[in-house]
């Protein structure tokens, strides 16, 4: 809800326009006060996007003054000047302060010419506010987004381990003690249509760290023969079996006599193959083949293991859902920037009495440099860049025109 305070010492004429604003039902939250003090206790509580200020307050304070000391509470203020000494009124300074209109108590000032007036000012600064609030709204998203996307992305950096590494390898261990195996491989291949390349398969040891192997199409390999068999399998002497079925070995398994495999069935895109090496004994002086009793154990390690990886996969998508989702917020949060600042939107410009004032005492001027149009139209762009900007690049521009001055004037 827009706040509208009324600031003025005589008691009836806050009354008079406190009815005028309830009764025209503007949908604002209708605060006054008779004096300055009072008026900045309530500003303090309550951001005042309208000030509607006599000019004489009284003890020796006047409406601009108190108009400046509101700024401070809420930048984006604007106000309605009521005055009955028109001539005090220093336009330029009303100008820079936000005085967006006057009305002069002596003139045609009733309930139809304020509420006009009211009116128009809600008109222009109801979308300029509505239109902070979106950027201050964006402003605080893009942050937390910002702030969670290297927590997304460090979570959805998981290619260099396959899916539940740890686990795995704490698998192994238990696999190579039960069964009495000597070494480990697994094989992860994941496939993708809409990637490229299409086909991607990964190495890792019994500890979980990346192999760098040579790898062949997976079709060709071992892995795939376990997978075609859809259960656990054992092979003896496994450069004359990858012969008998067409596939090639790669350079771990050509390092082993025996194999105990099996496939974990994860998804369509993920192939998951465990594989042990050459079983040994206490007493035996080499590695020997591995038992039936060995199959039955790996072949349910190998459910569990693929539950796994399920719940693994599962996680890492969701990583990447999150991420992708992150990221795109964050594209349009900087599209919607880019958006409201080209919307071509105006702040609230002065009314006509501001400008004619203005450009009455710039008339009256005893030493004309520019024209009074455009030292008008110079007032206003800094006033135009303060308001859309923040009163920060308002001063910028004010230094800028001012290090231009004293480069001409050969100043330090």
């Amino acid at each position: 809800m827009d706040t509208i305070l009324i600031v003025d010492d005589e008691e009836s004429v806050r009354r008079t326009f406190q009815d005028w604003l309830v009764e025209a039902d503007l949908g604002c939250r209708i605060l006054t006060a008779a004096d300055a003090a009072e008026a900045l206790s309530l500003a303090h509580t309550h951001p005042i996007d309208l000030a509607i200020l006599d000019w004489h307050l009284g003890a020796g304070s006047h409406g601009l003054q108190l108009l400046e000391d509101l700024y401070v509470f809420n930048p984006e203020v604007v106000a309605i000047l009521v005055t009955g000494f028109a001539h005090q009124a220093t336009p330029l300074d009303a100008l820079r302060m936000g005085v967006r209109d006057y009305l002069d108590k002596n003139a045609d000032l009733n309930r139809d010419t304020f509420l006009q007036a009211v009116r128009k000012q809600l008109e222009k600064l109801r979308p300029a506010k509505r239109e902070r609030q979106l950027r201050q709204a964006l402003s605080a998203f893009r942050s937390e987004v910002e702030r969670l996307l290297p927590l997304a992305s460090a979570a959805a950096t998981l290619q260099d381990a396959p899916p539940g590494a740890e686990a795995l390898a704490a698998l192994f261990q238990f696999l190579k003690q039960t069964t009495g195996a000597t070494a480990g491989l697994l094989t992860v291949r994941s496939y993708d249509p809409n990637r490229e390349p299409q086909e991607i398969c990964r190495f890792f040891d019994d500890s979980g760290q990346a192999l760098p192997l040579r790898s062949v199409s997976f079709s060709q390999s071992l892995a795939a023969a376990v997978v075609s068999l859809q259960q656990a399998c054992m092979m003896e002497d496994l450069d004359r079996r990858a012969n008998e079925l067409g596939v090639l070995l790669n350079e771990v398994e050509r390092q082993h006599r025996y194999l105990l495999a099996a496939p974990l069935a994860v998804t369509a895109e993920l192939t998951v193959v465990l594989e042990l090496f050459d079983k040994a004994t206490a007493s035996a002086r080499g590695p020997v083949p591995f038992t039936e009793q060995d199959r039955q154990t790996v072949e349910a390690a190998s459910r569990f293991a693929a539950h796994l990886v399920r719940q693994a996969v599962a996680e890492r998508h969701m990583h990447h859902l999150l991420l992708d989702a992150l990221s795109a917020a964050a594209r349009a949060t900087e599209r919607l920037h880019g958006d409201l600042g080209q919307s071509g939107s105006e702040p609230g410009q002065p009314a006509d009495p501001v400008r004619e004032r203005l450009r009455a005492d710039l008339e009256g001027a005893t030493l004309k440099v520019m024209a009074p149009e455009e030292t008008l139209r110079l007032a206003e762009l800094i006033s135009d860049l303060t308001a859309r900007h923040g009163p920060a690049v308002g001063r910028f521009a004010i230094q800028l025109l001012e290090n231009v001055d004293r480069l001409l004037r050969g100043e330090e």
